[in-house]
């Protein structure tokens, strides 16, 4: 072989090997998706956002590692969720759910799930057979309903020293919530505070609902929240500002959007906790053998701009338990 040659052929070797060298293993893509009652969620909603801000923390970005999978806005109705999960179920390596229908719809399907809020007692809704093992392809953050029905009574006690009668609005068809109302109701009977029920199961039930309210005018309202009194929220402040009553939430994002007072789990340590199961999922874990876990921060937050509208003054002791006041 010629000098000239074998200099050319050593210098190609080398860019062969510098390319090669420089080349990346492809970064494997894990593939999630969020999903309400109402289908899945992209990404630009709050709670998806507070999801992926878990997932960050991880070393999951989207677009580069972390893929979240749709179809996103389909239409909300409990009815439809089996079909979604199906269609989900060859695209996703693990689903995150918000209440307990679609809860209920991800075990049908035996996808790895995990719940980031919503779904109440999963022992006493049959989702798992215990807390510490889950048994089945469902874990995630749970709630104690009592203990938190009984704070937020107690600070409705607080507000108002007379409270007699407490108008407890919930989903009548979703299990978890219906539960969450017999702990509030059973709250309410222990302090002495008569609960009215107003349960509702659709949109046109709201109507009812008021003028139950209005035939007999209680002191307060108590919201239990899904995903049908989450989205006809509005129509709730509405009513009770025009009655000036005052009303509790079971969390902050409905307080900064105009509810009087909320006291529930912190929602973005509750994400944050549910993403990192999410990883510990995409590692190689296995949802049964991950305990359900309950919150450790839970937030008293209060409107005081809503106040001011009912006329209602916030006593000096009431506003030193808020974790944040909006003004």
């Amino acid at each position: 072989m010629k000098r000239r040659e074998f200099i050319a052929l050593v210098g190609a070797a080398a860019i062969t090997g510098s390319r090669a060298g420089n080349a990346q293993t492809p970064t494997k893509v894990y593939r999630l998706a969020l999903v309400s009652p109402g289908g899945t969620l992209p990404e630009s909603a709050p709670y998806a956002k507070l999801l992926l801000g878990g997932l960050a923390q991880h070393g999951y970005t989207l677009g580069q590692n972390l893929a979240l999978e749709g179809p996103h806005g389909v239409a909300g109705q409990a009815v439809q969720l089996p079909h979604l999960m199906e269609q989900l179920k060859a695209k996703v390596d693990v689903i995150v759910v918000l209440g307990y229908p679609a809860a209920v719809a991800a075990k049908a399907a035996t996808i790895p799930t995990v719940v980031a809020f919503g779904v109440g007692d999963p022992v006493a809704t049959g989702l798992v057979v215990n807390l510490a093992r889950p048994e089945g392809n469902i874990t995630g953050i749970s709630d104690v309903a009592t203990t938190l029905s009984t704070k937020r009574l107690g600070l409705l006690k607080e507000l108002l020293p007379k409270l007699h009668r407490v108008a407890m609005l919930w989903n009548k068809d979703d299990l978890g919530m219906t539960l969450r109302y017999d702990a509030s109701a059973k709250a309410a009977e222990a302090i002495g505070v008569a609960v009215q029920a107003v349960g509702v199961r659709e949109p046109d039930d709201f109507n009812e609902a008021f003028a139950t309210m209005d035939r007999e005018p209680p002191d307060a309202i108590l919201m239990v929240s899904d995903s049908l009194t989450v989205l006809n929220r509005k129509r709730v402040f509405e009513y009770a500002a025009a009655r000036r009553l005052p009303a509790i939430y079971e969390y902050d994002p409905l307080v900064h959007e105009g509810g009087l007072m909320s006291y529930g789990p912190d929602l973005r340590e509750s994400f944050e906790r549910a993403a990192s199961m999410v990883d510990r999922i995409f590692k190689g874990a296995k949802p049964s053998d991950l305990p359900f876990e309950q919150p450790t921060r839970y937030l008293f937050v209060i409107n005081l701009k809503t106040a001011k509208s009912i006329g209602l003054e916030i006593p000096p002791t009431v506003l030193a338990l808020a974790d944040e006041v909006v003004e």
